[in-house]
């Protein structure tokens, strides 16, 4: 058994399910809400490059580094984006959640927030990490403070770290919470959720 199986994770208001190949051309459909792809300091595939998009991560999650979902609202049934575990490190208990990205319609709806929820508890009650990471473009101001609402530390910035598909570099910005750190993280989340329930 590797350090993470595919698995269903379901709260009161989006279910991460599995990703699969049938799941192509619903994850267009929540890409071309708000066309995503055109947002130039984060990585959404277009409608054309989702197909490869998907054999990707499934391919790395063959090899144990990734474990993909689609993230579905449950009120509609709608497949509204796609969240990862990556770089997955089982002998370390460490990995990061990320390559997010959800339909315009469901930003600003609690979807995400119980998305990271569902995936943290995962991460730290199932499987027992120790540490998990996240990681944005230096200029992508709304998931910079995205990220610090959940309570995740700035960990350091890695210049120059990777290539955009406009041909720009991208200073990489990294954000961790720890084990100890996830209780008081959880109730945070679970406050937000309620809030916004009213």
């Amino acid at each position: 058994m590797t350090f993470l199986e595919p698995v269903r994770l379901s709260g009161a208001l989006v279910t991460l399910e599995p990703l699969r190949q049938d799941h192509h051309d619903d994850l267009v459909h929540a890409a071309e809400d708000g066309r995503l792809w055109e947002l130039w300091y984060t990585f959404v595939p277009t409608p054309v490059t989702m197909r490869g998009e998907i054999d990707r991560l499934l391919g790395e999650q063959r090899l144990g580094t990734t474990l993909a979902f689609v993230a579905r609202r449950n009120d509609t049934g709608a497949v509204i984006g796609m969240t990862n575990f990556l770089n997955v490190d089982g002998d370390n208990r460490r990995l990061e959640i990320g390559s997010t990205w959800n339909a315009r319609s469901a930003q600003r709806t609690g979807t995400n927030t119980e998305s990271k929820l569902l995936l943290l508890s995962h991460a730290f009650d199932d499987r027992g990490c120790i540490a998990v990471e996240f990681r944005t473009h230096w200029l992508n101001n709304p998931s910079r403070a995205a990220i610090t609402r959940l309570g995740a530390k700035q960990d350091g910035v890695l210049r120059q770290y990777r290539r955009m598909p406009d041909g720009t570099l991208r200073d990489t910005v990294v954000y961790s919470i720890i084990d100890s750190e996830w209780p008081a993280v959880r109730r945070g989340l679970e406050y937000r959720l309620a809030s916004a329930r009213g």
